[in-house]
């Protein structure tokens, strides 16, 4: 354990490759030395799951005995899903789209096929699947695949209509080849196409039906290597299904219809169905409807057949959504779907093709869902879906990470969230049941919250790598309903998504909730198991003040009023305006003026029924000022102890009292500075004419440099920029407004900083740009303002929803300083001011400049004293400023453990009890005691800032920097969290170049630096978050969440935490022939493919057709996908040599017994011969 000295920090960091210095603390005594027990090797890096829909799939296939579900994807994704909790990713390394999945069924292996031409196969015998065997086509594309069950030679279909076959035990070619000009007639003067079916005859096994994509069917006999029957269609084939008996089958055709073939009669077809078309009474051929793209035939002992269709629908259904048709005896039900069907799979009680199928369900993959239902009850109910694939139900605006939560916070949430489950489901159990889950030694609770663009709050359980919906919040049930198009919001912030979620911060301890909109709203809520219905939603409208030098002088304005008037307040000019000049109502915009003193979103005015859960507490609305629209939040902060929630932007901060629903502070960044001012800042004018908004710029737009991309996102002015699939699944994020531009005017008079502060200061008692509006006033008109229409700073700094880039180096201090805004906040309670000796509350301001700033508070000691005083915010000065925008800071005590912000515990503010109302401030959360502090001397309490470049440690009460680093010069940090490992806590980065890194605290060691992701997209900026433990997350795409960890424990741990996918099930036996076709040769006929196919038989294929590439499997992987009888033998040799060893191991033991009895015998004998002839008294 290394001990750091904080007079002598310098020798310890001259090791250092990056540039750190460090500084003695007066004052500090030579015996404060804080132990770090966190080393480099606590840390690495690596993947744990992935949640969510995978993202634009593409195949499917079932393991019909494991009950395994795999899903492939168009970037080369593989997702399997069994049991709810049972999930598992991997990755092709080429990225190319998987086209075809076939299971190798209760074989623990799966045959993938790519869009590149390869096929691949995967080892699912072990927890982290692994490619044994690759196979690289050269010359053809690779257009279908078959695998007969229990077979070991892979049909491959290609677009030039040939068919290969592959042994998949070694992934070799076989010189057996189906050529398309023997398949097809010789009078045949086209190619038929690409090979769109293959299946083996379900009764014999030597006859294979080709699906060619022209309409031509070719039954091939593989003994004879020639065709049988050939069937001629019209139309071009989508799918083919047999009948199980393998008499008949049935086709999907272009054109809707269905065709149902006898294999013996080739000429025409046996039945023509088109299941959706207008029969015309005149006898003439059904209209075409659309292509039929899939058909599946299955057959029950019971009852009539199932037949299942995607597609097929009328023309004239324009708009109407995609179909499912299940075709059951004389009935048909169609089942529509809300997103588009990518493929679909029937769920039967047998793999074996030669028998009844008894299929009892239908997986349904949509391009945005995956739906089961059930086909044995009425209706065709769905099944509830146990797997987290909701996520992405309204685009992911922003998301939070909190391990080590209170053990009582998840069975709360999942008691009120039990209770919005919907209803209808089927009540059978999942089908999809295979795998096991994993003996993690994980055991603490971990919850991620993430919210969405249309407004809801979603809790998750994602405790042992897993992740459950616990509870769904929705916010907009706050706000009015638009009945029609014209009464929809416009807050000419957002075209789209009003009430999307830009920032949250949860209080675990006291469950407060409170989240800001991109309407700039903020909403604050409190937990409650009882259900309420408020009559009034308590509001709160603020006005958030510019910068006072845009604001004219006293003498061209004139003494003005509050722009808001209060109750009893005396009434302001503007109050004696005639109605006509009165202000619009809330969603829309006024015709005589401009608007002003509005929200962007109107509360509703009826009663609210809340559930038990979060009910809103209270309303905070920014408003509009002289036709501006307020400006976005960008940081928001709650403290439950002292009853605070502070948020800020552009134009300022705002502190508000949520116990007595009353603003505390409204002040622009400038006045935060006081005399101490860093900046020259210069007045400047009011803008003329309201500006255009800003564009977006497009994806490939040359002006983005390459050297732009290493800059930060909070200084300078650049367009958002963001993917063609952002902006697709986050339209509210690229059509934010930048409608207010900076104009400079060179004429104007100047002034010393001091007189330029002097002159805002003076303004202040007679005319303030803010104001507030209780509950109270909501009825009430709204008063006029004659305040004179001041710019604002353009909105660049929304922090997840517009990623900014800087601009040159010769950029004006003017256009550097007009950009400041409030970056972060942090409550505490800790020495804030020089030479304090008892610590007190206090709140840490950033910007976006790398100013932090200390605002003390003085909070009333008791609960009767708090509720009739508000708490008193005043003005501490700059502490400190770095390189870059202040992400986040933390304190810390004297022994370098995280010093947390005291919290109320949580209580139910809806019980009947007045007791526990008036005891809930008694148990508030104590600051953390001294530690290590002499008699009469001054505790030390430590600050941690991290900025976009730097990291730096400031020692309480002096206010001195005792460590500071250089994080990155060539790009900049995007995330930063201060976090608790098990042995201490550390500061992780997340930085744009991609790299994760972890600095040791308080001396900012470098512990871990790994270039993991680099930043190719918004959406990892805007959710990139870290956790404790070692824990975090992002977004990897608009439908999944990739979690990662940096902890070197739960990276060991891991492959014990992981789900098994494959376990240990028997085959089911095959159906029984019956004693008359068993006697006349009725039943399936089996093949031995190996004769045909092998080598001895078929040959050698061709070199140049396809590349075999070894997989990086290794020998357990192939021990373990070993199929058919090498398999079994192997296994039954390993079976046998463990039961010899253990029978040697039994014959050892048993000799070892032998002796010992013999060795007791002797002793017991010769101390019989001892005391034979000896006296009881000689004894």
């Amino acid at each position: 354990m290394k001990k750091f000295n904080i007079r002598k920090v310098l020798d310890g960091l001259t090791n250092v490759s990056s540039s750190s210095s460090a500084s003695p603390q007066p004052g500090n005594r030579e015996n404060d030395t804080i132990q770090e027990n966190l080393q480099s090797e606590h840390f690495q890096l690596c993947k744990t799951v992935r949640h969510g829909f995978p993202y634009q799939p593409s195949a499917m296939a079932f393991d019909a005995v494991q009950k395994i579900l795999a899903i492939g994807t168009q970037s080369g994704a593989l997702r399997l899903f069994g049991r709810a909790g049972v999930e598992c990713y991997c990755q092709h390394e080429s990225g190319s789209a998987v086209i075809a999945l076939q299971f190798l069924i209760n074989e623990g292996a799966l045959v993938s096929a790519l869009a590149d031409d390869s096929i691949h196969l995967w080892n699912l015998r072990q927890k982290l699947p692994a490619v044994l065997h690759s196979l690289k086509f050269n010359r053809e594309r690779i257009t279908f695949l078959h695998l007969p069950f229990q077979s070991k030679w892979l049909y491959v279909g290609t677009e030039r209509g040939n068919i290969h076959m592959v042994n998949v035990e070694s992934f070799t070619l076989s010189g057996y080849v189906i050529m398309w000009n023997k398949a097809i007639e010789l009078s045949s003067k086209t190619h038929p196409g690409p090979v769109v079916h293959i299946s083996d005859n379900p009764m014999d096994e030597g006859k294979l039906l080709i699906g060619f994509e022209c309409g031509i069917v070719v039954l091939w006999d593989l003994r004879t290597k020639k065709a049988d029957y050939r069937y001629t269609y019209d139309e071009a084939i989508h799918s083919v299904a047999w009948h199980h008996e393998g008499k008949q089958f049935i086709c999907s055709h272009s054109d809707g219809t269905l065709t149902i073939w006898n294999i013996r009669v080739p000429a025409k077809p046996a039945q023509i169905i088109t299941p959706h078309g207008k029969h015309p009474k005149d006898g003439k051929k059904p209209e075409p409807c659309k292509p039929i793209l899939k058909v599946e035939y299955k057959t029950t002992r019971a009852g009539d057949p199932f037949m299942v269709l995607s597609g097929g629908l009328s023309y004239d259904t324009v708009g109407r959504r995609a179909c499912l048709t299940v075709m059951h005896g004389k009935s048909t039900a169609v089942l529509e779907m809300d997103y588009p069907i990518v493929d679909f799979l029937t769920l039967c009680e047998t793999p074996y093709p030669n028998d009844f199928q008894e299929p009892y369900a239908v997986v349904i993959l949509l391009e945005k869902d995956l739906v089961v239902i059930d086909l044995a009850q009425i209706g065709y109910p769905i099944f509830e879906n146990p797997y987290p694939l909701t996520l992405h139900e309204s685009p992911v605006t922003c998301c939070e990470y909190f391990a080590d939560c209170p053990a009582e916070l998840i069975p709360a949430l999942y008691s009120v969230g039990s209770r919005q489950k919907r209803q209808g489901y089927s009540k059978k159990e999942w089908p999809i049941s295979g795998g096991n889950w994993g003996q993690g030694t994980q055991s603490y609770p971990e919850i991620i919250i993430t919210g969405h663009a249309d407004g809801s709050i979603k809790f998750w359980d994602a405790s042992a790598i897993m992740l459950q919906v616990l509870y769904k919040l929705k916010t907009a049930k706050v706000f009015e309903k638009a009945r029609n198009k014209e009464d929809k919001p416009s807050t000419d912030i957002v075209d789209e998504d009003p009430f999307a979620i830009q920032i949250l911060t949860w209080c675990p301890e006291s469950r407060m909730l409170c989240v800001a909109g991109v309407s700039a709203h903020v909403i604050i809520y409190r937990f409650s198991k009882q259900e309420v219905t408020t009559e009034v939603v308590q509001l709160l409208e603020v006005r958030m003040p510019y910068e006072l030098n845009d604001v004219d002088s006293p003498e061209a304005a004139g003494e003005q009023t509050p722009a808001v008037s209060t109750p009893g307040a005396t009434s302001s000019p503007q109050s004696a305006l005639p109605p006509a000049q009165t202000h619009p109502s809330t969603s829309s915009n006024s015709s005589d003026g401009p608007r002003d003193n509005v929200p962007c979103l109107k509360v509703r005015c009826s009663p609210l029924k809340q559930s038990p859960g979060y009910q809103v507490d209270l309303v905070v609305q920014l408003l509009w000022v002289s036709g501006e629209p307020p400006q976005q939040i960008t940081s928001l902060a709650l403290n439950s102890a002292y009853g605070l929630v502070v948020f800020g932007n552009f134009n300022g901060l705002a502190v508000v009292d949520y116990f007595q629903k009353t603003l505390l502070m409204n002040v622009g960044v400038q006045e935060l500075y006081g005399l101490a001012d860093p900046f020259q800042r210069q007045p400047r004018s009011p803008r003329k004419a309201r500006q255009p908004s800003g564009g977006v710029c497009d994806v490939n737009d040359g002006s983005n440099a390459s050297e732009d991309r290493c800059k930060s996102p909070t200084s300078g002015s650049c367009s958002p920029c963001n993917s063609d699939e952002e902006t697709k699944h986050h339209k509210f994020i690229d059509k934010t407004k930048m409608s207010r531009k900076l104009v400079t005017v060179p004429d104007q008079k100047h002034e010393t900083v001091a007189e330029h502060i002097h002159r805002r200061r003076s303004l202040q008692p007679k005319k303030r740009v803010c104001g507030v509006r209780t509950a109270a006033q909501v009825s009430r008109n709204r008063a006029g303002s004659s305040i004179v229409r001041t710019p604002s700073a353009p909105d660049l700094y929304a922090k997840d929803s517009s990623f900014s880039r800087s601009r040159s180096s010769s950029v004006t201090s003017l256009e550097r300083e007009s950009r400041e805004i409030i970056s972060s906040f942090h409550f505490s309670e800790t020495l804030s001011r020089k030479g304090e000796a008892m610590p007190g509350p206090s709140l840490w301001v950033g910007t976006s400049q790398g100013s932090m700033l200390v605002l003390p508070l003085t909070v009333p000691a008791s609960s009767e004293l708090r509720m009739q005083q508000a708490p008193a915010v005043s003005f501490g000065g700059v502490v400190t400023r770095l390189k870059g925008g202040i992400l986040s800071m933390a304190t810390l005590d004297s022994a370098g453990a995280p010093l947390h912000p005291p919290y109320e515990l949580w209580y139910d503010p809806n019980l009947p009890d007045e007791r526990e109302e008036k005891d809930r401030w008694k148990r508030r959360r104590p600051a953390s005691p001294p530690s290590g502090s002499q008699e009469g001397a001054p505790d030390t309490h430590y600050v941690v800032l991290c900025s976009e470049k730097q990291a730096e440690v400031i020692v309480l009460p002096a206010q001195t920097s005792v460590f500071k680093h250089n994080i990155t010069e060539a790009s900049f940090v995007l995330r930063a969290d201060v976090v608790q490992m098990n042995t201490g806590c550390c500061i992780a980065c997340f930085c744009a170049n991609g790299h994760i890194m972890a600095l040791s605290l308080p001396s900012l060691r470098p512990l871990l630096d790994v270039n993991y992701l680099p930043l190719t997209d918004m959406r990892i900026a805007r959710t990139f978050c870290f956790s404790n433990l070692g824990q975090a997350l992002y977004l990897t795409s608009p439908t999944e969440i990739q979690r990662l960890t940096y902890s070197q424990e739960t990276c060991d741990n891991l492959q014990e935490m992981l789900c098994e996918l494959f376990t240990p099930v028997e085959t089911p036996e095959a159906p029984n022939r019956g004693f008359f076709k068993g006697l006349f040769g009725g039943g399936a006929q089996s093949l031995d493919r190996e004769d045909l196919f092998g080598e001895t038989a078929a040959g050698k294929a061709s070199r140049s057709l396809a590349q075999h590439i070894p997989g990086p499997g290794g020998m357990e992987g192939m021990k373990g996908a070993a199929s058919g009888i090498v398999g079994d033998l192997a296994r039954t040799r390993m079976a046998l040599d463990e039961r010899g060893q253990k029978l040697g191991e039994l014959d050892e033991r048993t000799a070892a017994m032998m002796a010992s009895a013999d060795s007791f015998s002797k002793h017991a004998h010769d101390m019989m011969l001892k005391y034979k002839d000896k006296k009881w008294y000689q004894l």
